[in-house]
C-alpha cells in the first residue's frame, strides 16, 4: 500500500505516535498479539503499519494482506446493500417488514409487570424496514440478553442451529413475541440479519452473491466474503480472547476455523472476513459520496439519508439503548441507517467532527469516516471482546493530532 503523509495532509512525525502507542503499549507487552492501522485522507494513505503476529502459535507476522474476521463491520455493508434496493424503488423505509416476511404479520409484544408476570399486547405500529436498519425492531436475539424472550429464543436457536439460513432464522423468529414496541428502543442483535434476508427476498439472489455482484466486485474487494478459500488460507489470522492479567487465549485457530468452509448462515450482522485494503476501499467509496474509481455503489443523497441521525427527536443512543451494549459509545452518539453518527466532539467527548460515522466489530476492529476532515481510518485486530481496551478512542486522539490542515 502506497503511503504518503504529505499528500494526505498529515505530519509524519506525529503519526509515529500511533506506532509507539500500539507497538509498545499493547503488542510488545503481550496484551495484543497483533494489529494493523490504516489512516487516509481523501484518496491518499497517510499511515499504514502492521504490528505483531497474525498467528502467535505459528509465529506468523501480520502482513499487508492479512485476512481478519470483521464481525459487526459487516453491518454497514449489509445496510448499503439493502439501500441499493431502496434506490430501485423496491420499498420505502416506512414499509412494514411483514410485507416481505408475511409470517411476521401480527407479532405481539411481551410486556412484563412489576410482579414478574407477562402479557402479550399488539404492536402500536408494524415493525418497519427503517427499524431493521436501526436496531429498533424489538426482536429477541440480543448480544446482551435483557428480556425473558431472549432466553427462550436462545434455547430454541441452539436446538435448530445446524444448517440454519437467514430464511430459517426469520421463520424461527416468527414464533416469538417482540421485546418492546418497534421504534421505541435501540437493542443490538439480529436486526441486520433481517436486512440481509430482505436483500435476498427483494433481489431474488443469495445474500453472498448479491454482495459480490453489487459491492465487492465493483469496489475491487477480492478478499471480502463469508469464508476463506483454500488459496487464501495462509493469510487468515488467528482469533484470541482477552484474559485478565495474562496473555490472550487462542479461541479460533485459522486452520480449523468455521470460516474455512462455505456457510449456510450468511450473517449480515457479523459474518464477513476482509483485509485492511478491501475495507479501506469500502470506506473511501463512502467518503466519495458513494463512488470510487468511477464505480458508483450508492447515490449521494441515499448516503446522506443513511448517515444522518434517525433517532426520535434527534436524541442519542443513551436515551434509547436497551441491553447496554453496542460497538460505539452512547453519549453524544446518534444512529442512522447502519452507522453510528457522531453528534460533535463536545457531545461525544472525543476528537472528531459532527456528522462522522462509524462502527466496529467484536474482535476489536473499527472504522470511521469523517467527511469534514476527509479522514478514513481502518483498525484491524482479533481480540475478543471489543471492550477489553479503549483502542478506538485512543486511536481517534492519535489520528486527529497528526492533521496538518
Amino acid at each position: 500500500m502506497k503511503v504518503d503523509p504529505a499528500a494526505a495532509g498529515m505530519d509524519d512525525q506525529r503519526l509515529e505516535r500511533i506506532t509507539e502507542h500500539f507497538n509498545e503499549r499493547y503488542v510488545a507487552t503481550g496484551k495484543l498479539p497483533g494489529c494493523q492501522v490504516t489512516v487516509a485522507r481523501g484518496q491518499s494513505v497517510g499511515y499504514f503499519r502492521s504490528f505483531g503476529t497474525m498467528d502467535r502459535e505459528r509465529h506468523k507476522p501480520v502482513e499487508e494482506d492479512t485476512i481478519w474476521r470483521i464481525y459487526s463491520m459487516t453491518k454497514p455493508i449489509a445496510s448499503i446493500a439493502l439501500m441499493q434496493l431502496y434506490e430501485q424503488g423496491a420499498f420505502q423505509l416506512s414499509d412494514p417488514v411483514h410485507r416481505f416476511i408475511p409470517e411476521w404479520r401480527g407479532l405481539s409484544v411481551e410486556e412484563s409487570a412489576e410482579d414478574g408476570s407477562a402479557r402479550n399486547v399488539a404492536q402500536d405500529r408494524p415493525m418497519s424496514v427503517r427499524d431493521a436498519l436501526m436496531h429498533m425492531t424489538g426482536l429477541p436475539g440480543s448480544v446482551v440478553a435483557d428480556h425473558p424472550v431472549d432466553d427462550r429464543f436462545a434455547t430454541a436457536l441452539r436446538a435448530s442451529r445446524s444448517g440454519m439460513t437467514l430464511e430459517g432464522m426469520c421463520t424461527l423468529l416468527a414464533d416469538f413475541p417482540l421485546k418492546f414496541q418497534p421504534g421505541t428502543r435501540w437493542n443490538y442483535g439480529l436486526s441486520t440479519d433481517v436486512c440481509g434476508r430482505l436483500v435476498e427476498i427483494i433481489s431474488g439472489r443469495r445474500f453472498d452473491d448479491y454482495l459480490h455482484d453489487e459491492i465487492f466486485g465493483p469496489l475491487d474487494m477480492p478478499d471480502t466474503g463469508f469464508f476463506v478459500p483454500d488459496g487464501s488460507a495462509d493469510r487468515f489470522c488467528a482469533s484470541y480472547l482477552y484474559q485478565p492479567g495474562g496473555e490472550p487465549k487462542l479461541v479460533d485457530d485459522p486452520d480449523t476455523s468455521s470460516y474455512r468452509r462455505p456457510r449456510s448462515y450468511l450473517s449480515g450482522a457479523g459474518g464477513l472476513v476482509s483485509t485492511s485494503g478491501d475495507y479501506l476501499r469500502f470506506c473511501q467509496m463512502l467518503l466519495g459520496n458513494g463512488e470510487l474509481d468511477g464505480q458508483r455503489v450508492i447515490g449521494r443523497k441515499t448516503l446522506e439519508l443513511m448517515t444522518c441521525n434517525h433517532l426520535p427527536g434527534g436524541g442519542d443512543l443513551g436515551q434509547f439503548v436497551s441491553g447496554g451494549f453496542g460497538e460505539s459509545g452512547f453519549e453524544g452518539v446518534g444512529f442512522g441507517l447502519g452507522f453510528a453518527i457522531g453528534l460533535g466532539p463536545a457531545a461525544t467527548g472525543t476528537a472528531g467532527s459532527f456528522g462522522e460515522y462509524y462502527w466496529g466489530g467484536a474482535a476489536s476492529t473499527a472504522f470511521w469516516v469523517d467527511p469534514v476532515e476527509e479522514v478514513t481510518v481502518v483498525f484491524m485486530a482479533q481480540l475478543l471482546p471489543s471492550t477489553c481496551y479503549p483502542f478506538r478512542s485512543q486511536l481517534r486522539a492519535l489520528v486527529y493530532q497528526a492533521l496538518l490542515d
